[in-house]
């Protein structure tokens, strides 16, 4: 499973940070993205339930799963 942010959407609140830190994280600029380490390739199995509920909370629907 792959994941991104459509920065389009995204408002920046860090819920996404707060729920899944080892995917997500909020840069200097206040800006969040997903980690550089998986921004290419698949989030590892064991984190996959924590980037769902990340992209559930999600209140902008910015977080994007790519089975």
């Amino acid at each position: 499973m792959k994941v991104s942010i459509d920065h389009s959407k995204c408002v920046s609140c860090g819920s996404c940070v707060a729920i899944c830190p080892e995917v997500f994280e909020m840069k200097e600029d206040g800006t969040v993205n997903v980690k550089d380490e998986f921004k290419e390739k698949n989030i590892p199995k064991e984190l996959e339930s924590k980037a769902r509920e990340a992209h559930d909370m999600c209140p902008a629907t910015a977080i994007v799963i790519v089975e």
